[in-house]
């Protein structure tokens, strides 16, 4: 493996103890994801509703807590706030497990929600500190690789544990990063900390600011107002289909027997698994293939494209009367989510001035998350009063607008950007 130079002083662990962190992390967190919605469905017998509320629970509490805990990575310690994030990580989901009561659900959504936003953005500026801002570029990119490896070992350790028992992976991913975290504590170096100056840190009047700045890019940016809009409607629409998916699955289909008394984990894991995987080739074939939509232009021809793709697939996986079929739509709705996200950030990227770039790109995650937040709840509504095909059809209808909004906007050209 070839040595990354880091910042003179910078301890030699700071790398390896990153890669292990990443990797390990998406590791415990994917052998809980593989089995905790089919958990939510399956034991806990969670309605519609309920299941959109536990999404919406969460993005709510990421939202509200992202600047309060980020006062701990920027003024107490990076490394303090990671340990506290993975242990409120760790006991939210073996609360989830060990409880299969809605409330204990909301509860464990609350706990590893606020534990996420104590390691959103500390653990790249932990790395960025330890081996300097000219270094980590690198580091970086392995560190996304590790992720890689961790989450193909936790879909298969979650389908594998899921197989005893479904609760099992769940637990054991809390208690993981519960381990994870105490390593951390005897490895993890923190040696070029300093407390981020008081005009520099985040705060509520910050986030007022960039909803402010965003605004004011997107009414002289046409094309920043296109992508504003379908973040919006894109955050309306997914939260149902991101929960309510395995319901769906589950109560439409029968599945075909495999191995053992507990063969629909081992499904679930297989579907997971092979959506992972086109995904990933589906993102490389767009960069080998097709670098031109990566680059300079007006790619709304593509997108719209693509996002009639996926309401289309969303349409067909609710409507769908055979297994294979459903199961070809969802996997070709991630697909082609996994090539229009490349395409849609490079578009936003090419069209920002340097120094309003990290403004506009996290108002558009807020537009998003309150889109989620908004979209969520009335969508659950409709799948437990008219059923979850009609939430999923619905929640289509929704996401449909975004093909109108980039093909009105084909006409639009790149903006001439300051560096």
């Amino acid at each position: 493996m070839p040595d990354i130079p880091s910042r003179r002083g910078a301890s030699a662990t700071a790398i390896p103890v990153y890669l292990l962190l990443s990797g390990g992390s998406a590791l415990l967190f994917f052998m809980v994801f593989t089995v905790n919605l089919l958990y939510h469905v399956e034991t806990v017998g969670l309605s519609p509703i309920q299941l959109v509320l536990v999404g919406t629970m969460l993005e709510a509490v990421i939202v509200l807590f992202e600047i309060p805990t980020g006062v701990v990575a920027d003024l107490v310690s990076r490394r303090r706030s990671i340990l506290i994030g993975f242990a409120l990580i760790g006991a939210g989901f073996i609360v989830e497990g060990s409880f299969p009561v809605f409330v204990a659900i909301l509860t464990a959504q609350a706990l590893w929600g606020i534990g996420y936003t104590f390691t959103s953005g500390a653990t790249e500026a932990w790395i960025t500190d330890e081996v300097g801002e000219e270094h980590v570029g690198p580091v970086l990119l392995r560190g996304n690789q590790a992720e890689l490896v961790g989450t193909i070992g936790g879909i298969l350790l979650g389908t594998g544990l899921g197989f005893v028992a479904i609760q099992l992976p769940i637990v054991l991913g809390g208690v993981g990063f519960l381990m994870l975290g105490l390593v951390l504590l005897r490895v993890m170096p923190e040696t070029n900390f300093h407390p981020t100056p008081r005009e520099e840190r985040l705060s509520w009047r910050d986030m007022a600011d960039t909803a402010r700045a965003g605004f004011a890019v997107a009414r002289n940016r046409p094309v920043v107002r296109v992508l504003l809009a379908t973040s919006f409607l894109i955050g309306l629409s997914s939260e149902a289909f991101d929960r309510l998916w395995v319901n769906h699955l589950i109560d439409s289909f029968d599945f075909p027997n495999l191995p053992g008394d507990n063969d629909l984990v081992l499904w679930f894991g297989i579907i997971t698994l092979t959506g992972t995987v086109l995904s990933l080739i589906a993102a490389e074939a767009l960069k080998r293939f097709h670098p031109e939509s990566l680059g300079p232009g007006t790619p709304t021809r593509m997108l719209a494209m693509l996002a009639a793709g996926r309401v289309l697939a969303t349409l067909l996986f609710a409507l769908a009367g055979s297994l294979w079929l459903a199961l070809g739509m969802f996997w070709m709705r991630g697909l082609l989510g996994s090539v229009s996200g490349p395409i849609s950030n490079a578009w936003i990227q090419r069209n920002i001035d340097s120094d309003t770039r990290a403004t506009v790109i996290s108002f558009r995650e807020q537009v998003a998350s309150f889109g989620e937040i908004g979209g969520g709840p009335p969508l659950g509504w409709i799948g437990s009063g008219f059923g979850v095909r009609a939430a999923l059809i619905t929640s289509a209808l929704v996401y449909a607008p975004t093909v109108a909004v980039y093909t009105r906007a084909s006409h639009l050209r790149d903006h001439v950007c300051k560096s």
